[in-house]
């Protein structure tokens, strides 16, 4: 049946599923829904898109929508008050709604959403009430599917919310050959690029490029981050590292992307992020932490390192935010960038092999476009 409508609307454009994508905030901030909205099916039409531009890079925006989230946030955990993430769609003419990081509200219209960790499901902290409020819409008939980003997001759900088990699909973020000019140049780039400097390593990875910046006489780095002014002023005295602040997208692609040959990024706080599919899809091998979904997009010891930790991620966020560095972390990703930089047939196999996993791995944006496009279809039939 799903295949029949898919030709079908293959032949025409009158038959497109129109998708009206609810956010749970009004300028969404994720790359996930950009992708999703630039190189989709023909076959599908999205509604409310006016505001989405993806990931927020202008200082001012940025800070205020940081800072509202967490006064909100905050101000709930404060009070013990758990709601769940639910948002109601104003009627339209659509075929159905797309819950971006939510639930819908909506008793009437088929829905799915998309969740990267179950913790989105809730505003404040999730206790058994919202818990159960959450199981009761997502057990509701309307409720066609929620899709997982990862297999552990999946594992997630399928515990928390057994009743719905059939509901819960993984369907991985679409990823997109990213539209940037590789630059010829002397030597090795490393390169760190996050919003958040202490929770996705970027401490560590300052050390790790002081370090092998030092070590090797052609090798240089570049880290794009909020860096805290005493960091700065610490690793100041190094002139093969350069330190920027944010920057808009087009600016990362020109002054980085462009140049940059090893990503080194820890990610401690990450649940999937996309920095690391992204210059995958340059080529560029990384260097990260074995945590949460990281290994579901890099594989060992082919297009990529990953360092060993046994311990608790979040243990690791609050070691990191106090100024005190990993050394065993810091060796461990020195030892497998230093491989990376002295081999140069291992470095041309680890970026072949990177870039063909976007390309064509489960990160394909044309068989993402095919899953969607059925998953859309079955929930409207």
């Amino acid at each position: 049946m799903v295949k029949d409508i898919f030709i079908q609307n293959k032949k025409t454009n009158d038959n497109k599923i129109k998708v009206y994508l609810q956010y749970p905030w009004k300028f969404p901030d994720s790359p996930y829904y950009k992708y999703l909205l630039q190189q989709h099916s023909d076959n599908v039409e999205y509604i409310n898109v006016e505001n989405q531009k993806g990931v927020i890079t202008k200082k001012k925006k940025f800070a205020f929508s940081n800072y509202l989230k967490k006064i909100i946030r905050g101000s709930l955990n404060l009070f013990h008050i758990s709601l769940p993430n639910k948002h109601k769609t104003k009627d339209g003419s659509y075929d159905l709604i797309h819950c971006a990081h939510c639930v819908s509200g909506n008793m009437d219209k088929p829905w799915v959403c998309d969740i990267e960790s179950e913790w989105q499901l809730f505003i404040g902290n999730k206790n058994r009430f919202s818990k159960r409020e959450v199981k009761l819409i997502l057990e509701r008939d309307n409720c066609k599917k929620v899709l997982a980003w990862t297999k552990e997001t999946y594992n997630e759900l399928i515990k928390e919310y057994p009743t719905v088990k059939d509901k819960i699909t993984i369907v991985y973020p679409p990823i997109p050959s990213l539209n940037v000019s590789r630059k010829k140049h002397l030597g090795i780039v490393l390169f760190f690029v996050a919003r958040y400097f202490y929770w996705k390593g970027g401490l560590d990875a300052l050390e790790v490029m002081d370090r092998l910046t030092k070590k090797y006489d052609d090798v240089s780095a570049i880290l794009v981050s909020e860096v805290p002014e005493d960091i700065k002023e610490k690793y100041s005295r190094n002139k093969k590292i350069k330190i920027y602040g944010l920057m808009s997208q087009n600016e990362l692609f020109e002054k980085v992307y462009s140049i940059g040959d090893i990503f080194v990024y820890p990610g401690y706080s990450d649940s999937f992020g996309f920095a690391i599919p992204e210059v995958m899809s340059l080529g560029v091998p990384v260097i990260s932490l074995d945590i949460s979904t990281r290994a579901e997009i890099i594989t060992h010891n082919k297009n990529g390192f990953l360092v060993k930790y046994d311990g608790d991620k979040f243990d690791l966020i609050k070691k990191t935010e106090k100024n005190k560095l990993n050394e065993n972390e810091i060796n461990e990703m020195c030892k497998y960038t230093s491989q990376l930089i002295e081999n140069k047939i291992l470095y041309k196999t680890f970026s072949k092999n990177a870039k063909d996993e976007i390309i064509n791995g489960k990160f394909s944006i044309e068989k993402i476009n095919k899953q969607m496009y059925n998953i859309y279809c079955n929930a409207i039939k």
